[in-house]
């Protein structure tokens, strides 16, 4: 049993390396569009091309990212002996701490 949750730990720690892309083109577009709208965060100077180019490239991205992860993640779920509400959340927080790792070391 620990085993397996030690995999799922890893597993979730290692695709956080490439998920750090689909977070950073999620947070570029909420960044340059909604939150910009609503003036919580300034645009890109030179964001010129439109949000709509934008939605095609981290839709498609994320959907394949989200696929990947869920594929890799629903075998080790099985085998993890966790209620399915914990898992997915421990497995959403892991895949992010190597962004958050990135954030931070980029603030200090």
């Amino acid at each position: 049993m620990w085993r397996w949750r030690l995999t799922a730990a890893g597993l979730n720690l290692l695709l956080g390396v490439p998920g750090v892309v689909p977070v950073w083109l999620l947070w570029y577009y909420v960044s340059n569009g909604p939150l910009a709208d609503l003036g919580r965060t300034s645009r890109e100077p030179t964001e010129n091309d439109g949000m709509l180019l934008w939605l095609v490239v981290v839709v498609p991205v994320l959907a394949v990212f989200g696929i990947i992860w869920w594929l890799a993640n629903e075998p080790v779920r099985r085998r993890a002996a966790l209620a399915p509400h914990t898992y997915w959340t421990a497995g959403v927080l892991l895949t992010l701490v190597p962004t958050a790792v990135l954030v931070v070391g980029s603030v200090v």
